[in-house]
């Protein structure tokens, strides 16, 4: 499966780069690939390309704050948490998503 999403919370620091790295960890060791843009005080790092949306079979968007740029995603399947879902369980939300995938 491949996943890109965005990571941002409330102060835009520890738990975006955080939920982004449990999202890719979690991806990778699952044999998914993962790709996560960070939104926070210092902007966007890691920025999504139109192709790697497009090759997606999903977006993850774990905030906690209102994100920009939400209408690269039309069309695609959205999955939204609060990043300390993401903290606390991102191979069980990607395994989850998987399984909702293949119904």
């Amino acid at each position: 499966m491949k996943i890109v999403g965005i990571a941002a919370c409330t102060s835009g620091i520890a738990h975006t780069y955080i939920a982004k790295e449990k999202l890719m960890k979690a991806a990778q060791a699952l044999g998914h690939t993962a790709h996560i843009e960070t939104q926070g005080t210092i902007g966007t790092e890691d920025e999504l390309t139109a192709e790697e949306i497009k090759e997606a079979d999903v977006v993850i968007i774990a905030a906690d704050i209102k994100i920009s740029g939400r209408d690269r995603f039309n069309g695609k399947k959205i999955v939204e948490v609060p990043t300390n879902m993401v903290i606390k369980a991102p191979k069980g939300l990607i395994n989850k998503i998987a399984d909702e995938l293949e119904k």
